[in-house]
């Protein structure tokens, strides 16, 4: 058995999609033989489970994580164990004792590793969007069908918004967007797009919130006094931070109001209740 534990300096990094580095644990007969260190290799949710794929790995140990990367490690035939912190060689022992408890989906946000419009480095601002709506299932719909469902996908690609405005695009960055289709990474219209198109195929498609980001849901927007966030008051309007959950797990909202004794926080995905627009173009699949 091969464990994989998200890792920095000895401790269990927090964030999945954002992690640099996996220790990986050869487990025989129950004790670990052997251990050594690689790095991701990729950011994103899509790279991260390809590579642990790869080393064939059996078991995730990690931090926050959400949905989507759950659902695309399942797919790969890992178990996640997530909410794990502190010492990694700890946590590797606690869980070959039965210990080690999974909390389930503890990072229960967009896919967190954000550049600067808010979406995944790497990735466009799709992966995780699901909303409780993937094309896995967890929404109640059918799970997705096509000939690439299952299997990792290559795709250059470029969002814009109804006006022509580009929101995203992986053309400037020189390196497709790695995914499990299928797996409720990718928003629902994005992955039924690929789901069925040949290498090299292009496609232009325009997608209605209910198959990108969703509706915003008024429950997301909560509002907290500033006495219980010390450091809140130096919060601006319009700024983007990551509280943390019952858990301790982050997760990002928006500040979208202020005054002397209270802070607004959206956590509402920036791009929910948008129509949106995509050029996708399938460059591989494995």
């Amino acid at each position: 058995m091969l464990i994989a534990v998200t890792y920095d300096n000895g401790e269990i990094f927090q964030h999945f999609g954002r992690t640099e580095s996996f220790k990986l644990y050869e487990v025989t007969d129950g004790r670990v033989t052997d251990g050594r260190v690689i790095a991701s290799g990729g950011v994103g949710h899509g790279a991260l489970a390809g590579v642990l794929a790869e080393n064939e790995v059996n078991v995730l140990i990690c931090g926050g994580i959400g949905m989507g990367a759950q659902n695309a490690l399942a797919g790969c035939g890992i178990e996640v164990c997530s909410g794990a912190s502190g010492d990694a060689d700890a946590a590797v022992a606690a869980y070959l004792r039965g210990e080690l408890v999974s909390a389930g989906t503890t990072c229960d946000h967009h896919h967190g590793e954000e550049h600067d419009c808010g979406h995944g480095e790497g990735g466009c601002g799709h992966e995780g969007g699901c909303g409780g709506d993937c094309g896995s299932g967890c929404g109640g719909r059918p799970a997705m069908q096509g000939k690439n469902v299952g299997k990792i996908c290559r795709v250059h690609y470029r969002g814009t918004f109804p006006d022509g405005t580009e929101f995203d695009s992986s053309y400037g960055r020189g390196e497709p967007l790695e995914f499990v289709c299928g797996a409720g990474m990718m928003i629902r219209g994005f992955d039924a797009a690929v789901a069925d198109m040949e290498v090299g195929q292009e496609v232009d498609i325009h997608l209605m919130p209910e198959d990108a980001y969703g509706m915003p849901d008024p429950r997301a927007v909560f509002t907290v006094e500033l006495k219980r966030l010390p450091g809140a008051e130096e919060l601006t309007v319009g700024q983007q931070v990551y509280l943390s959950n019952a858990m301790g797990q982050p997760f990002p909202v928006r500040v979208t109001a202020m005054d002397s004794e209270t802070i607004t926080f959206d956590a509402n995905h920036e791009m929910a209740g948008k129509e949106l627009n995509f050029h996708i173009q399938l460059v591989e699949v494995r």
